[in-house]
């Protein structure tokens, strides 16, 4: 298997408009192959040196460590700019935007200052976050102390990103059975990482397996992370806005699938009386739904967006639990729109759509496979319960 290394020359982006300058540039160039990419699952090793290259990978670096610490609704229109040419693309960085979040809400000054000057300079970040039915503490991945040794041991799965990670960040409980985060280096000995994602989308994320075996760790590379969910922080729904704009990138690109589909190849229903589909006026109101649906789910993020900074830059009980419930409505839409969006290119295009030398189909199996990420009826239910009986969403990294 390939490993990763840190590309040269990697660009520093100065601004949140520069930011999406670079990633529609980046789009144009990812879409062209990312049909291919999906049918062959082949890896995009060239798009993300590209993709880490152009700096947007570092974009949420804050301004003190050289950064451009760009809002978060910025962040989440790169991601869903680069979505829209590729879903899988667009899910590799958003554990590595994570990481970086949690090193800034309880990462120490030092560790902070050092992690956020490896994103800048390329490094990319993956993650080693879930297990398979270990909700027993005592079977999850654990920090163990050896003397005046550190140890990682344990397995994880749906690692996306880890397979082009240069570093890992790591779940991991530790002798007080508290939750900590881990920072591994990809090469450490003892780091396995298996490419055995088999899903039917989402096929080139490299969500694959890693297995821990005595990696021996360093203090400096162990940062809270049970703490920073026992007070308010945007932890979690800045995590969430991310999910949101895949799914929204996704549906965006299969409604721009669709209208040269229709406008080239689709044969209007013979009832219609006319000559063109783009003139069927069924056809027509079906796509109308459609762009509907994927603009309200758009200003829907854009508005999580702007409640997720107002709790970064004041994170209160009030501000983190408006940002969470943001956040909750623009993914349950952008679930419901992205899965609309993708069905509906068969539904108005008809069989011929079908074909699998246009592999039309990954848009809808990126969609699907991606929104069930988490449960997006228990969005509905964080929203009616705090509209109901005034409860707060919990804090965790899935609200």
């Amino acid at each position: 298997m390939k490993t990763a290394s840190p590309p040269q020359g990697v660009h520093v982006i100065a601004s949140d408009a520069e930011a999406i300058e670079a990633a529609r540039r980046l789009a144009a160039a990812f879409a062209p192959g990312a049909s291919d990419r999906d049918r062959d699952r082949r890896l995009p090793w060239q798009q993300l040196d590209a993709f880490t290259a152009s700096g947007l990978w570092g974009i949420t670096v804050p301004r003190e460590h050289g950064g451009a610490a760009v809002s978060a609704v910025t962040l989440a229109r790169v991601i869903a700019i680069v979505a829209a040419a590729d879903g899988s693309l667009a899910q590799i960085p958003q554990n590595h935007f994570y990481a970086l979040e949690v090193l800034r809400s309880g990462g120490s000054p030092e560790q902070r200052a050092f992690f956020d000057g490896l994103a800048l300079s390329g490094h990319r970040f993956g993650n080693a976050l879930a297990e398979i039915g270990a909700r027993d503490f005592q079977r999850r991945t654990r920090l163990l102390r050896q003397g005046d040794r550190l140890l990682v041991q344990g397995d994880k799965f749906y690692c996306t990103g880890a397979i082009y990670a240069h570093w890992i960040p790591t779940l991991v409980v530790d002798e007080d059975d508290r939750q900590q985060l881990v920072f591994i280096p990809r090469e450490a000995p003892g780091v396995t990482v298996t490419d055995d994602w088999d899903g039917f989308g989402q096929r080139t994320t490299g969500s694959g397996s890693v297995a821990f075996r005595q990696v021996e760790v360093r203090p400096e590379w162990v940062v809270p992370f049970q703490s920073s969910f026992e007070r308010p922080t945007p932890i979690g729904p800045l995590a969430q806005i991310m999910h949101a704009a895949i799914d929204l990138g996704i549906g965006q690109g299969a409604f721009a699938a669709t209208l040269p589909f229709i406008r080239d190849r689709a044969r209007p229903w013979i009832d219609a009386g006319v000559e063109r589909a783009a003139d069927d006026p069924l056809l027509v109101a079906g796509l109308g739904e459609v762009s509907v649906r994927l603009r309200a789910a758009e200003a829907l993020v854009d508005r999580a967006g702007r409640a997720v900074d107002e709790a970064i830059a004041d994170p209160t009980e009030f501000t983190v639990a408006q940002a969470s419930l943001a956040v909750a409505a623009a993914r349950a839409l952008t679930t419901t729109a992205g899965l609309l969006a993708a069905s509906k290119l068969f539904e108005l295009t008809g069989t011929s759509a079908t074909f699998a030398e246009d592999n039309l189909d990954r848009h809808w199996r990126n969609v699907r496979t991606h929104t069930l990420h988490d449960p997006v009826r228990w969005k509905y239910h964080a929203i009616g319960n705090h509209s109901l009986n005034g409860v707060n969403p919990p804090r965790h990294g899935a609200i």
